[in-house]
């Protein structure tokens, strides 16, 4: 059974938790970092010029309608069609008008096997919001239910309700606020009252309204005048858009090391949260920020898979493109208490930093997580309740199932945008991804093979052969025997360079006669045939 974290029973845990932001601004990306009593919890990074898309809002033009995936593709001027499943189309316009349950049950209608169905075609505009961003081949998952954020509410046109956060725990308060959405409030939108909103005056509730009232309008009219596919509301870059959702009582300090950002944000808490601008710091050192911090270091080992425990045991988190794998190893831990116990101790400490990796490393879809086997039942429960406490200082949604007879914990972790590993590196030109390229063995038995071929086509017996430095080094000195086996077994005479643009993996032939690569010369000649 899958148990729903319920953060807003755990929402008091922050409460008094000292929390620091830092912002720092370079000409390649922006990073923010986010630190709970002195460690490092959030990191997020955006990029020039691939500014994140979640929160904006497209007019979109309907290009398939794929009943069978209850989904549809929607072009919002992409390079990948945005996917909708029917799930996320909330407007009633867009859905099939409800049948009699007789109805239902005597033509075993769509209600039946779980079955929505949309009065969508192709060609037809909508209205659409990103909710999730784009990632690999994959394009960016949408929603038809539209949600300005504010500082203090969440606009939602086109409804008729108010929400309330969870984490509003006074009921008097509560109360207050739900009064003064309804003064606000009308028939074209619901509206939904934030956190941050609480102990807020009536008149700094009103301004956010209709600052976002503001919004909506504009947004219209540049709909209006805007052919499908249109981008028509741009949602906060990351920076403002993390000072906007994140900025709490608990935040003691906000520091900026640009002052184009610091202005900005500077600019955008006197309109909102004027009380809010004494926490704001402009960084002048020069020396680094995030460097002067320790904030540099923590971010390069989260590119590493191996993390270290203080007991001496470590972690080994792996991303593939299906689910991510957490693997717990005891490495130098000598317990001093019975395997058992000792197994206990450092699950419970392994719980704890696997939470904070996850949102550290920003992972998410299937996580798996193979603890160290515990035998008693009592053990693996405290296993899981640790790992469940600690994932409720998590944002994202997340689901977690008990331990399994295999010694296995499933859990599942929203995805928002991309991870950690994914923002900040490409995948690598020579693996492409594997993580791995071949031996230099099985490179030498390439080029033994790659030898065979050509003689049986070609006769010209002199070729020059380049390599990465580092592989014609290797062969030179430990490889002389092979090469000259090589050439006597093809009867060639092979010249061997450094050419410092061959990948360590690869080779390259020419002829020495008059210099052509005829590395790929096989292959074509295959093709032509």
């Amino acid at each position: 059974m899958r148990i729903q974290c319920d953060k807003a029973k755990y929402a008091k845990y922050g409460a008094t938790m000292k929390k620091e932001i830092f912002i720092n601004e370079s000409l390649g990306e922006t990073r923010i970092a986010i630190l709970e009593e002195d460690r490092l919890v959030e990191v997020y990074v955006e990029k020039k010029g691939q500014q994140r898309m979640v929160g904006n809002i497209y007019k979109g033009k309907v290009e398939n309608v794929i009943p069978g995936m209850q989904a549809a593709f929607v072009d919002i001027g992409y390079g990948v069609n945005a996917f909708l499943p029917f799930s996320e189309i909330h407007n009633g316009e867009f859905l099939m008008a409800d049948v009699e349950k007789e109805d239902s049950k005597s033509n075993n209608n769509n209600h039946d096997n779980g079955n929505i169905e949309v009065d969508l075609h192709t060609g037809q505009e909508i209205f659409v919001q990103i909710i999730k961003e784009p990632f690999a081949n994959k394009g960016p998952r949408v929603t038809t239910e539209i949600a300005i954020p504010g500082r203090l509410l969440v606009l939602v046109p086109n409804v008729n309700y108010i929400g309330i956060s969870k984490k509003l725990w006074d009921k008097y308060e509560r109360r207050r606020l739900k009064k003064i959405a309804n003064k606000l409030r009308t028939k074209d939108f619901g509206l939904i009252i934030r956190t941050v909103a609480e102990g807020k005056t009536e008149e700094q509730i009103t301004n956010d309204f209709e600052m976002l009232v503001k919004h909506w309008n504009k947004l219209e009219k540049k709909a209006k005048n805007s052919d499908a596919p249109a981008l028509i509301y741009e949602d906060l870059e990351t920076a403002s858009s993390v000072i906007r959702d994140l900025l709490t009582t608990d935040v003691s300090k906000i520091t900026i090391d640009t002052k184009r950002l610091y202005n900005k944000i500077n600019n955008y808490l006197e309109d909102v949260s004027p009380n809010l601008t004494e926490r704001l710091q402009y960084y002048k050192l020069r020396s680094p920020l995030f460097e002067s911090m320790g904030i540099e270091a923590e971010i390069a080992k989260l590119m590493t898979p191996r993390v270290k425990l203080k007991s001496g045991a470590y972690l080994v988190i792996e991303k593939t493109e299906a689910m991510v794998v957490v693997d717990v190893n005891s490495g130098r831990f000598i317990g001093k208490q019975l395997h058992e116990q000792n197994s206990l101790k450092i699950n419970i400490e392994a719980a704890k930093e696997i939470a904070r990796q996850l949102r550290l490393r920003d992972l998410s879809g299937l996580i798996v997580i193979d603890f160290i086997d515990l035998r008693e039942q009592e053990n693996q429960k405290k296993v899981y309740n640790e790992l469940r406490n600690e994932l409720k200082k998590d944002r994202a949604k997340v689901a977690v199932a008990p331990i399994s007879e295999f010694g296995l914990l499933e859990m599942t972790r929203q995805r928002i945008r991309l991870s950690l590993l994914d923002s900040m590196t490409e995948e690598c030109p020579t693996c492409h991804g594997a993580g791995q390229i071949i031996s230099k063995e099985t490179l030498i038995t390439r080029i033994d093979h790659w030898l065979r071929r050509y003689k049986t086509k070609h006769r010209n017996l002199r070729l020059n052969l380049y390599l990465h430095p580092e592989i014609e080094e290797y062969l030179r000195l430990h490889k002389k025997k092979a090469l000259r086996g090589l050439m006597w077994k093809n009867f060639v005479h092979i010249n061997i360079e450094p050419k410092n643009n061959v990948p360590r993996d690869k080779f390259e032939f020419y002829t020495k006669s008059d210099g052509k690569n005829v590395t790929n010369a096989l292959e074509i000649e295959n093709f032509i045939t």
